[in-house]
This record gives C-alpha cells, sequence and structure tokens, in this order.
C-alpha cells in the first residue's frame, strides 16, 4: 500500500457514516452472492498421467569430456556436438536407489541446467521401452524448494520488521489474495464462466478483505473502496471498448495458444480482459488509499481549508502519484514482456506493421487502459474523500449560521477577537535585548529554513 494512516482521524459525523454504511455493506452483499454464484463447483480437473519418477539428489562429482564427433552431418555443420559433454555423479536421497551414487550425462541444450558439486538437483528416471528392466537417470532442474522457502522468510520479517501490526495485517491480506485466486478465479474461469465477469467480482471480493483487514473498518477505508470499486468497472468497461476496437483475440501470447490447445472452451478474449482487470487493482488501492489518506491529513492539518481548496490540495498529490505510476506500469508490463520486445527487435518488418501486430498491441492496450483506470481514480477518490471528510464540520466559506451536529446554536466569534489575532499575526515581532529570558520564536531577519 502506498500510504499508512495510523492516526486516528477526526471523528466522523453520524449522518455520514450511516450514509457509507448503507453504501458499502449493500456492495459486498452483491459481491459476496455473485461470487457465491459464480462458485466453482464443477471446475475441470487434470486428468491423471503415467508421470515420469523424479528423485531427488546431490551432486558429488562432474568429470566434463571432449564432446565426439557426429556422425555423417551436412556440409556447414559442426562436426561434434555443441556439449557439454561429460558425466555428473549424483547421490540419491529417495526411490529405490536412495544412498547409492548413479552417473548421468551432463545436461546439454537450450535451458538446460548447470551443474557443479555440491548442487541439489531432480532426478528423472527413464525406462528403455526396449527393456522395461533397465533404467537411466537425467538431471531435470535444480531443487528450488529451500531458496524459496528462505526469500519468503526474509520477505515477511523485513514487512513485519518495518509494519508491525500493520505488517501482519499486510501479510494476511496477501494470503487471503492468493486464497481468493486460486480457489475462486482461476477454478471459475477454468469452469467456463465469463473471465471478466469472474476477475472483477473476484477484485471486488480481494479488496474489500484486504483494504478492510489491512487499514481497519473507518470511514477513510469505505472511501477508498468506493474509489476502487468505481475503478475497476470503469477499468473493464474500457479494457471492453479497447481491446473490441482493436480487434484483439486474445491469441498474443505463446500461454495463450498453448492453453487454447488444451482447453478450448476459454474465452482467451476475456483472460485478457480479466489480466488488465486483476493487474490493475494492486496499484488502484494504491492509488485510492493514498488519496482518501491524504484529503484526511490535509484536513487534520488545516481544519479550515475550505473544500474546494482541501480537493485541489489532495489533487496535486494525486497527481505528483500519477506521474510516477504510470511509469510503474509501463515499466512492470515491459519487463514482463521483455524476451517478446527483444524477439520484435529483431523483425524485419516495418515499424508500423510491428506496433499493430497482435503481440505488442496487447501490450499497449494493457498499460493504456490500466492507466487511465487509475488517472480517473484520483479525482474520484478526491471529491468523495472530501465530501465525507467536510461533511459536518464549519469551513471558511460555510459560514458562521446554523446549528451543530448535535443541534445546539453555533457560537459566533467576536469581531474584534479576530481582528486582534490578525495584528498579533501581522505585526513584527521586536527583540527583547534586556536580561528576560528568550521567548523561543526566531529572531525577525533570521531564515527559518531548515540547514543542509
Amino acid at each position: 500500500m502506498g500510504a499508512d494512516h495510523t492516526r486516528s482521524a477526526p471523528p466522523t459525523p453520524p449522518g455520514v457514516r450511516r450514509i457509507l454504511i448503507v453504501t458499502v455493506v449493500p456492495l459486498f452483499l452483491v459481491t459476496l452472492v455473485a461470487a457465491l454464484v459464480l462458485w466453482p463447483t464443477d471446475a475441470p480437473r487434470p486428468e491423471t498421467a503415467d508421470d515420469i519418477p523424479r528423485h531427488h539428489g546431490t551432486v558429488t562429482r562432474v568429470v566434463t569430456e571432449t564432446c565426439p564427433p557426429n556422425p555423417a552431418v551436412p556440409e556447414g555443420t559442426p562436426t561434434t556436438a555443441a556439449g557439454p559433454c561429460g558425466t555428473v555423479t549424483v547421490r540419491v536421497q529417495d526411490g529405490p536407489d536412495a544412498g547409492q551414487e548413479v552417473q548421468t550425462p551432463i545436461p546439454a541444450g537450450p535451458g538446460a541446467p548447470r551443474v557443479s558439486a555440491g548442487d541439489e538437483i531432480i532426478l528423472v528416471s527413464l525406462i528403455d521401452p526396449e527393456d522395461p528392466s533397465v533404467s537411466t537417470y537425467n538431471i531435470a532442474e535444480h531443487q528450488r524448494g529451500k531458496p524459496l522457502v528462505w526469500l519468503t522468510v526474509l520477505f515477511a520479517a523485513a514487512i513485519v520488521a518495518f509494519g508491525r501490526l500493520r505488517g501482519l495485517a499486510a501479510l494476511a491480506g496477501l494470503a487471503a489474495s492468493f486464497a481468493i485466486l486460486l480457489a475462486f478465479v482461476l477454478p471459475g474461469i477454468s469452469a467456463g464462466h465469463p473471465p471478466l465477469l469472474v476477475a472483477i467480482v473476484g477484485s471486488a471480493l480481494i479488496m474489500f478483505v484486504v483494504l478492510y483487514l489491512t487499514h481497519g473498518v473507518s470511514a477513510q477505508t469505505s472511501v477508498a473502496v468506493l474509489g476502487t470499486l468505481a475503478s475497476l468497472v470503469l477499468t473493464g468497461l474500457l479494457g471492453l471498448a479497447a481491446t473490441t476496437a482493436t480487434h484483439l483475440t486474445g491469441f498474443g501470447s505463446e500461454d495463450a495458444t498453448t492453453l487454447s490447445m488444451f482447453r478450448a472452451d476459454v474465452d482467451l478474449h476475456g483472460l485478457l480482459l480479466a489480466g488488465i482487470i486483476i493487474g490493475s487493482l494492486g496499484v488502484l488501492d494504491d492509488v485510492t488509499v493514498t488519496q482518501a489518506t491524504a484529503v484526511t491529513e490535509l484536513r487534520h492539518a488545516n481544519p479550515n481549508i475550505s473544500r474546494r481548496e482541501l480537493y485541489r490540495s489532495a489533487t496535486r498529490v494525486g497527481r505528483a502519484h500519477i506521474a510516477s505510476v504510470v511509469n510503474t506500469i509501463v515499466l512492470a508490463y515491459a519487463g514482463a514482456s521483455l524476451p517478446l520486445l527483444l524477439l520484435l527487435t529483431a523483425d524485419s518488418r516495418a515499424l508500423g506493421q510491428i506496433v499493430t501486430s497482435e503481440f505488442l498491441t496487447q501490450e499497449i492496450v494493457r498499460s493504456v487502459v490500466a492507466t487511465i483506470g487509475l488517472i480517473a481514480a484520483v479525482p474520484l477518490t478526491t471529491a468523495l474523500a472530501t465530501l465525507v471528510t467536510t461533511a459536518g464540520h464549519r469551513t471558511p466559506g460555510d459560514g458562521d449560521r446554523g446549528p451543530r451536529d448535535d443541534g445546539t446554536p453555533r457560537a459566533s466569534r467576536p469581531a474584534t477577537d479576530r481582528a486582534e489575532a490578525l495584528h498579533a499575526l501581522s505585526t513584527p515581532r521586536t527583540r527583547n535585548t534586556s536580561t528576560a529570558a528568550p521567548s523561543g520564536w526566531p529572531e525577525p531577519d533570521r531564515s527559518t529554513d531548515t540547514r543542509w
């Protein structure tokens, strides 16, 4: 999250709280009912197949050798294998040969793991189809369980050490997000439900759980929830319009093409929209929470600020935030698609043809739609937060007339008190050179700027 509002905000008037409850609670109930209706009760399960046996092992020795010459090869091709060649001695940790040392060839080819003595690897057992009693071992990949566990522990420790109780709440929210994605969103799409609808409902469910769990139940969090939900719906509509206008099919990546071979019933166009929605959620709640917090802090710092100036000041904060977040979104999509972008640079087609291709147009639409949704979240959330924060509170533009929230009449401040206060603030203070104790005020001609 991009903001932390641990300091207690000024109390929200009861009328405003009632309006927020009447607005937020029905939206949550609608989201919950939609999730129950779309819950994947008949999601297809993967077919059981004869998996190749996999065993853990530790490399004890690596011996490299000169690769033997290839048999008859066409003219112009290398006469020896690309390599590397040699043998790897591995101590098997489990399976029928546990505790024994076996020899395997050094992995070779594109993407083959590079092994050395002491590496913990995964072996696959291959059975000779001509003689089932004969089996050989090959190195498939490295074991990654321990490094991942240590990275997860470091990640959790850093969050808790800095965020303390709020860090624990953030970790709980992260766990809830993954639980909803794995238990509802992915199985719901696999079950044949519309991916866009599943993504909006799942994202709304994640938003309710994460925001209230991380930031607490308050009017400020409710404003962020409403701003996020409105921006999510707007992002979904923009994504639908953009993908329809650009005639995107969803077959813009190798993963999507491979998925279509195994699951022909999955709507890849809807899956593309679902990815845009879910990808935008993480940045959307950051922006909305920041804007709701900025409005509350500005109002807390200056209770007499007018509603218009409060909105303008918070919007300036949001404008600076959006300027940096836009670059974050574009770089995030570019980093995820770096192999694709590198492949396109080697394309001999004209630049216009490359930019308008299915592959690159899909990434452009992702970035543009997500950015527009973020930009819209700033004025929406800021306006709503301004109304909630200033509701029931007197501002200079409201005047001194009218009763307070509890019905008692307001006492107007005498004009003489205001004149005296203004005169005291505008009159320069003279330095007293007597033996009196210093007052603590800075000297009239001394700069109060922070020294570097």
